[in-house]
């Protein structure tokens, strides 16, 4: 298969040494917001990472990580890390998922995006910038442009749930260019996700984080990601448990649900045990597995290598 344009350009740096001050360089960064963060914070401090945790984002990125060309499939994913609209826990569920990916031959880009500093719409604008920027770029990335995923842990599943149900949405718009570019998924992986903000089994964290410590019922509504499904919401892959104490499994069953009421292709998992936050990681029992599961749901609609 041919090289890629962008991938080329990045071999040629790391070749020089022009990347990473000469030492061993990470893969390639893209800047979300070229022409400016939108609504960015006048008092914008530095990013802080702790225990593989980044909090404190300002200038959102995608984190790029190419799949083998000998097994690439032309699929790509945009991973969104969970973390209450806190942090985000980006080596267990961003990293670690990318190079999942990648082994199935999915290029994927791990999107850093803006956190309770900002609260809505600031991760939506993230999340359906981070999907038009790849789509606009398909070619150079090698990918097609018809073939993006987004896949979200727990917070980050209910921004990727967001993307897939408010991609039109005018307040993920912001009058640049690239808003004429489709913002829609291809396909959704929501993994122990937060879905609704509604109570009874609302995350409260995710919420105030996102909506303020005192939403209004419309606000409530509209990023209870359920409530907005409908016949054009993407395929998706649902991963819970029954044993979440943290976020209820009702939060993927009412998504799917809605799905199914929708006619929207989905496949459900619903584990007896398993704690949240889990990740890709070993050593919880029958949950541990369930890669095994999305990597055999992907196969099927043609996204993931034989």
């Amino acid at each position: 298969m041919r090289t890629n344009l962008f991938w080329r350009r990045v071999g040629s740096l790391l070749a020089v040494g022009l990347l990473g001050g000469g030492l061993a360089a990470a893969e390639p960064v893209i800047d979300l917001w070229p022409e400016g963060v939108p609504g960015l914070r006048a008092d914008a401090s530095a990013e802080k990472m702790h225990d593989e945790l980044v909090s404190n984002v300002h200038r959102p990125t995608l984190t790029c990580y190419a799949a083998p060309a000998a097994r690439a499939t032309g699929a790509a994913v945009i991973i969104c890390p969970g973390g209450g609209y806190n942090v985000l826990a980006w080596e267990k569920e961003g990293v670690e998922p990318a190079r999942w990916f990648n082994a199935l031959g999915v290029a994927a880009f791990v999107l850093k995006y803006r956190l309770v500093e900002y609260g809505q719409p600031a991760p939506l604008r993230d999340v359906l910038r981070a999907v038009r920027l790849v789509r606009s770029r398909a070619a150079e990335f090698g990918i097609k442009p018809y073939r993006i995923g987004v896949m979200g842990f727990s917070a980050g599943g209910h921004l990727a749930a967001c993307a897939g149900v408010l991609y039109d949405a005018p307040e993920g718009r912001t009058g640049a260019a690239l808003d004429a570019v489709s913002a829609r998924p291809d396909f959704l992986l929501l993994i122990y996700p937060v879905i609704t903000m509604k109570d009874p089994y609302a995350h409260a964290g995710s919420r105030r984080s996102l909506l303020g410590p005192a939403p209004t019922p419309e606000l409530i509504e509209r990023y209870s990601a359920e409530l907005q499904v409908n016949k054009d919401t993407p395929p998706a892959f649902l991963l819970t448990t029954f044993e979440d104490g943290t976020v209820p499994a009702e939060n993927c069953l009412g998504f799917f649900e809605a799905m199914r009421r929708a006619g929207v292709p989905a496949e459900l998992h619903a584990y007896e045990k398993g704690p949240h936050g889990f990740g890709l990681r070993p050593g919880f029992g029958p949950v541990s597995e369930w890669p095994k599961a999305a990597e055999s749901w992907l196969r099927l609609h043609g996204w993931a290598a034989p």
